[in-house]
C-alpha cells in the first residue's frame, strides 16, 4: 500500500494535501506538481511511502532542482513510485548509459567461446556489483530537512510511520492525518 501527500509550507504554517501520482512519470513531473501546490515558491515537501518498506522525501524551494532522500534505494527500485525518484544522478551513475560502451571494450579473445573469467568473483559466482546496481539502504540528501529539524541521524534511523514522525518534527502532524 501507498501513500502520498504534499506539504506546502506557507506563511499560516503547512498545508498538506493528498496527490495522485498516476500521472507522474518522471522527477520533473514531480516537481512540477509539487510547485503547483505552493502558492509563493515556498517549500514543498513530497512525502511518498510503501508501508514497512520504504519513504521517501523530495523537496522544492521554488525553482531549484528538487532535493531527494529514499530510505531504501533497493526496496523503492522495485516500485513504479520509487523508481521515479532514482534517478542516474541520485545513484551515481552516468546519465543517459544504458549498458555498456561498446567502443570501449577490451576484445581479448573470449569473445570466441573462451572462459572469462572477468565477470565472475573470487569463489567462482557471477559478479553482481554492477554501475547499473541500486545499493541497499539509503541514498540521496539526508540533510534534506536539516534545516526543518529532521537532522540527518534522525532521518536515517527512521522507521515504521517514518512520515508521521517527519511530520511531528515539522509541527505538520494533524494536517497530515486530515489527507491519511
Amino acid at each position: 500500500m501507498y501513500f502520498a501527500a504534499l506539504l506546502a509550507r506557507t506563511e499560516d504554517g503547512w498545508e498538506a494535501s493528498d496527490t495522485e501520482l498516476d500521472d507522474v512519470e518522471t522527477l520533473s513531473d514531480l516537481a512540477d506538481l509539487a510547485r503547483e501546490a505552493a502558492p509563493d515558491e515556498d517549500t514543498v515537501l513530497v512525502l511518498i511511502e510503501q508501508e514497512d518498506g520504504w519513504f521517501g522525501v523530495v523537496r522544492v524551494d521554488g525553482e531549484d532542482d528538487p532535493r531527494i532522500y529514499v530510505s531504501d534505494a533497493a526496496a523503492a527500485a522495485r516500485s513504479s513510485y520509487g523508481e521515479i525518484l532514482l534517478t542516474d544522478e541520485l545513484l551515481g551513475r552516468e546519465p543517459g548509459v544504458d549498458g555498456p560502451d561498446l567502443d570501449a571494450l577490451d576484445l581479448d579473445g573470449t569473445e570466441d567461446g573462451e572462459p572469462d573469467d572477468a565477470g565472475t568473483g573470487e569463489d567462482g559466482a557471477a559478479d553482481t556489483g554492477s554501475a547499473d546496481s541500486v545499493p541497499h539502504g539509503p541514498v540521496g540528501d539526508a540533510l534534506v530537512l536539516d534545516d526543518l529539524g529532521v537532522s540527518e541521524k534522525d532521518l536515517r534511523s527512521l522507521s515504521g510511520d517514518a512520515l508521521g514522525e517527519i511530520a511531528e518534527v515539522l509541527g505538520a502532524a494533524e494536517v497530515l492525518e486530515t489527507v491519511r
